[in-house]
């Protein structure tokens, strides 16, 4: 007889969870399960968008699992010290389940606990579940991993996918301990948490949410309009299950075998094949960001580590604020600081602008990413700025710069999403939307909009930053 421990982090849900359903398999017919969450002090030190809306998916998940009438364990403190408490406390403990975070942080702060555990001769046992392939699952012939995405795909899209896990939740309900009089410090520092949430994002986390959401996209057609009109921000044509993955709500074993079923069901695959290579660069983009940790501080080309960045503070502000005078980029910054969240193609324009049109370093971009985006995942943002400063793995050639007015007449051609976000355009002809600088002074009037003190001038010109930048480049590939 003895406890096996599943420790919760980013699978915030009970449905297709890899680490819960094999916990139960693995029991013995008198053993019992604990459910845990570790509060690191080092991930709460302070408060974001990304952490309000991960607080609140942590608070549904709880109270999903104590509608089920099963409890979560908290504990607190630095790693070592809580598992070596947890592990005096739960004495009779014979194994620990864990979905994998290849995150550094996470991988530095897992390790520690296998030590822990081992010392103990407790079982550890580790899944892949954030992902349909881990790290060190889609590699060359070699047994070297890819840094090309599309010989990656041909690879991944081969591979058969795990069906999602199905969790008995009658034996989940008899096997289940609760304890809480043993972690009352712990229970104590998650209402500390909880009554830092603002709320915001009751109605927008956890798995029910995300269950629905995905059925949404699915029977509403999005999902068969997704390769046309992905690109387009003035179209509701995303899934936006990226915050649901990130926080664990959702597996993409559930989200896969769903898209699937509707192509088995309907026999069309146009969008679904758009959408499925999207859940691959998650994958690419993990493997990449595990194979080389340091690429959150350091371009991975190394001949790139010796561009000389800009620091300008004052374009970093407008940048920020959506007040650079170019009506894309600033309506995708006002969408990202009042939502948390931004449209992908989006995320694309405002990368290449502040790296390419504004010669600011990368990371000051990744970084603000961070702290506003409620869907944040570390891999995936990381390579998505990499590939826009053209200094990573598969990343868009330097010379390759995206034009903003260009890329707003594309994808927003009615200005609706210019609009939407910039009211003081909202009169602006349609000929001059995506530019208001070459409106004349009449046409400025009649829309009530002066350039300079109701709409900024550009802060930069296009042309001339563009050509800055490729010699800056180009110096470096002598």
């Amino acid at each position: 007889m003895g406890t096996h421990i599943v420790w919760f982090r980013r699978d915030l849900r009970i449905h297709d969870n890899k680490a819960l359903h094999y916990a139960l398999e693995h029991l013995g017919e008198h053993d019992k399960l604990l459910l845990l969450y570790h509060i690191h002090p080092d991930l709460n030190d302070s408060f974001t968008k990304r952490h309000d809306y991960y607080y609140e998916a942590l608070y549904d998940h709880v109270q999903n699992l104590e509608q089920q009438g099963v409890f979560m364990h908290f504990i607190t403190g630095p790693v070592e010290g809580a598992f070596q408490s947890l592990l005096s406390t739960v004495d009779d403990c014979t194994a620990i389940h864990v979905n994998i975070d290849d995150t550094p942080f996470a991988r530095d702060r897992d390790q520690t606990v296998q030590q822990v555990a081992k010392k103990q001769n407790i079982r550890y046992y580790a899944y892949t579940d954030n992902h349909l392939h881990g790290a060190h699952e889609i590699v060359k012939k070699d047994q070297s991993h890819y840094q090309m995405f599309t010989p990656y795909y041909k690879q991944w899209i081969n591979r058969a996918k795990e069906r999602p896990y199905q969790i008995d939740l009658d034996q989940l309900r008899v096997v289940a301990q609760k304890r809480m009089d043993d972690f009352a410090e712990g229970q104590k520092q998650f209402g500390t948490l909880m009554q830092q949430k603002t709320g915001r994002w009751k109605q927008m986390a956890g798995s029910e949410r995300a269950l629905e959401q995905l059925q949404a996209f699915i029977t509403n057609g999005l999902l068969n309009r997704y390769k046309s009109d992905r690109d387009r921000p003035d179209f509701d044509g995303t899934s936006r299950l990226s915050a649901y993955l990130r926080t664990g709500a959702i597996s993409p074993r559930t989200v896969y075998a769903a898209v699937q079923e509707h192509i088995d069901e309907s026999g069309n695959d146009e969008g679904a094949n758009t959408f499925i290579q999207e859940l691959a660069w998650r994958d690419f983009y993990n493997m990449i960001y595990y194979h080389y940790p340091m690429s959150k501080d350091e371009e991975i080309i190394s001949k790139y580590q010796q561009l000389q960045w800009s620091y300008d503070e004052e374009h970093f502000h407008h940048w920020k604020h959506g007040t650079t005078g170019f009506p894309i980029v600033d309506a995708a910054m006002r969408q990202l600081n009042e939502t948390g969240w931004m449209h992908n193609r989006l995320r694309m324009i405002v990368a290449s602008f502040l790296t390419k049109d504004l010669q600011l370093d990368w990371r000051l971009g990744e970084r603000y990413f961070q702290d506003h985006l409620i869907d944040y995942d570390p891999a995936s943002n990381i390579g998505g700025w990499q590939w826009a400063a053209s200094t990573g793995t598969d990343a868009v050639p330097y010379f390759r710069i995206f034009n903003p007015t260009r890329q707003s007449e594309r994808f927003d051609p009615d200005g609706t999403f210019l609009t939407s976000y910039l009211p003081e355009l909202n009169k602006v002809p349609l000929s001059c939307i995506h530019e208001p600088s070459k409106m004349s002074e009449s046409e400025q009037d009649d829309a009530k909009c002066i350039i300079g003190r109701d709409y900024p001038e550009p802060i930069v010109s296009h042309q001339v930053m563009r050509q800055k930048t490729l010699e800056r480049y180009k110096e470096i590939q002598s």
